[in-house]
């Protein structure tokens, strides 16, 4: 399945994109998702690790399953002082 990601801040910066693609296997969860995000788009490697997704607007857990045309956003950590 083909998976649409929005991507903001750094990881948009990193992407150069406010949107990436991502090719996932049938019955994905947010864990390959972040595994195919860091193999597909090695820019964004080390940020995936640290983000968080969100699903139709919920945060999602790693287990959380992602059904075909779901709303996907990738929250990069964010620092503030």
């Amino acid at each position: 399945m083909k998976a649409s990601i929005k991507v903001f801040a750094l990881a948009r910066q990193l992407a150069g994109q406010d949107q990436i693609q991502v090719d996932l296997p049938d019955g994905a969860t947010v864990a390959h998702l972040r595994r195919a995000i860091a193999e597909q788009h090695p820019a964004l490697a080390e940020l995936v690790r640290r983000a968080l997704f969100a699903l139709d607007s919920d945060y999602a857990r790693e287990d959380t399953p992602i059904a075909p045309g779901a709303d996907l956003t990738c929250v990069p950590p964010v620092s503030g002082g």
